[in-house]
């Protein structure tokens, strides 16, 4: 049976085998896991993919098979094949935790290790962390314009696979949903699961009417009648409050009962029914929507005064169809030569693809009355700030921006946490719940200009000196080998 040692770039591997003959695949070495540029012209990210991070990496190993395709391929000698067998990961990564608000140039992951090992996990673990990541964001957008709204993860059949529906709706969860659609996300993360019924079961009876009595006689406690499938306000609406009726007279109406929207003018259609309702005496049911939602047509609905309260969100959440990629890199930026640590710079013609050197974690400051987020300062390793002393902050993008935070008015958070030490997790995996709650206090920090949808401010992030001296000394002297 094939492992996912094989879900990886063909060269990872060729590296691993050029390095092994050279003598260099044992050295050791840090690679930062960052990005440039936050997705959908956002103000910030939401990390996720960690848990599922941590279980490639315990349990990477080559199979049999493994190693028998990769023979066939003509590619791998038989030596080195023979070396694969005994390898697993042995090193050490450091992580922001799942629901992390992050921003670019920041490492969110550091991983020290072995050159090989490092090169086995970079496709995959980039992957992982780059697609979910990328969901968290985009459902944390959606939950921002929906304020206290039910939000309900809708994606799986447009999911482009199985895995990105799955950890698609675990990422939507982190990101503020409610709940998914998806069976077995339900099952694998203990996701509350949501839905009600398809045109095609109210089609399946001789009359709506006979469709939705139908209905509440078999599910009574999940009364959501979607009331679109021929007419909505002619016929959907009055035969959902003819239900609604029957059912309070019976004394069988549930707390919770309304209809959901799949089409047509949702912000019309849904002023319309809650009049009908109103007007019934049951002005508190509920509309719910569907139909290509997402983070800004939501925003356009609740502007036009819709009366929606619950939203189901899937083909532009689970595609992130507006920005379908986060451009996460894996880059190194230090190895050992004997005991001795040395930092590595990847140059480039681009300024923003230009990394960080160095062994780096990120410090947060934190206005301490208020609790908002008031800058990260990205550190080499061992870097302290003292929130008893002024802090001076100057802005790597434009040099003559600069501001103090005083003395006694700051907190400040180290943001790396470890996972694996030795190879050996040491990282207790909080429940999604947790994960949850932790991601909405995050967000909490945000002032509402980063939050924005369009042009959102930039959070202030800067280099600290010791960093920005060594980057540049590197600068200058891998620049001197062209002159």
């Amino acid at each position: 049976m094939y492992t996912k040692a094989l879900l990886t770039d063909l060269y990872q591997l060729t590296m691993m085998q050029g390095l092994y003959f050279e003598g260099r695949h044992e050295q050791s070495c840090v690679f930062d896991r960052y990005y440039r540029t936050n997705p959908f012209d956002g103000g910030y990210t939401v990390v996720a993919g960690l848990e599922h991070l941590i279980d490639y990496v315990h349990h990477i190993h080559f199979s049999d098979d493994d190693l028998a395709y990769l023979k066939s391929t003509g590619i791998f000698q038989d030596v080195f094949l023979e070396y694969l067998k005994g390898v697993s990961f042995t090193g050490d990564i450091y992580a922001m935790p799942e629901g992390t608000v992050a921003f670019p140039q920041e490492v969110l992951l550091r991983v020290h290790a072995k050159k090989d090992e490092a090169l086995l996990l970079e496709t995959c673990m980039s992957m992982i962390m780059n697609h979910e990541s990328l969901i968290a964001t985009k459902a944390r957008r959606v939950r921002t314009v929906a304020g206290h709204d039910a939000l309900m993860e809708f994606g799986l059949r447009r999911a482009q696979g199985k895995s990105a529906g799955i950890y698609g709706a675990r990422s939507a969860m982190i990101g503020g949903f409610n709940g998914t659609s998806n069976v077995l996300a339900g099952a694998l993360f203990d996701i509350p699961i949501l839905g009600t019924m398809a045109h095609s079961w109210v089609m399946s009876f001789t009359s709506e009417l006979e469709a939705f009595r139908a209905y509440a006689r078999q599910y009574p406690n999940n009364l959501i009648l979607l009331a679109d499938t021929y007419n909505t306000l002619k016929q959907g609406v009055p035969d959902a409050i003819t239900i609604f009726k029957e059912m309070k007279e019976a004394g069988t109406l549930p707390t919770a009962y309304g209809i959901r929207l799949d089409s047509g003018d949702l912000a019309y259609l849904s002023k319309e029914a809650h009049k009908m309702f109103s007007a019934a005496g049951f002005g508190d049911a509920v509309i719910a929507a569907s139909n290509d939602l997402d983070e800004n047509l939501i925003s356009e609905l609740k502007a036009q005064g819709c009366a929606i309260n619950s939203w189901g969100v899937g083909t532009h959440l689970i595609t992130a169809k507006d920005s379908p990629s986060l451009g996460g890199v894996f880059k190194l930026v230090g190895q050992y030569d004997g005991d001795l640590f040395v930092p590595k710079i990847k140059m480039s013609d681009n300024a923003e693809k230009i990394s960080n050197p160095g062994m780096k974690n990120v410090l947060r400051i934190y206005d301490k009355k208020s609790g908002k987020m008031k800058a990260d300062v990205i550190i080499l390793e061992g870097e302290v700030i003292d929130p008893e002393k002024d802090l001076y902050l100057s802005s790597d993008k434009a040099p003559w921006r600069s501001r103090v935070l005083r003395g006694g008015s700051f907190t400040v958070r180290k943001m790396l946490q470890p996972i694996f030490l030795q190879g050996e997790l040491v990282y207790k995996k909080p429940a999604l719940r947790e994960i949850m709650a932790y991601a909405d206090e995050q967000v909490d920090t945000l002032w509402p200009e980063y939050l924005r949808l369009v042009n959102p401010e930039e959070m202030w992030v800067q280099r600290s000196p010791k960093l920005s001296a060594l980057r540049e000394k590197i600068l200058k002297e891998e620049s001197a080998h062209f002159f």
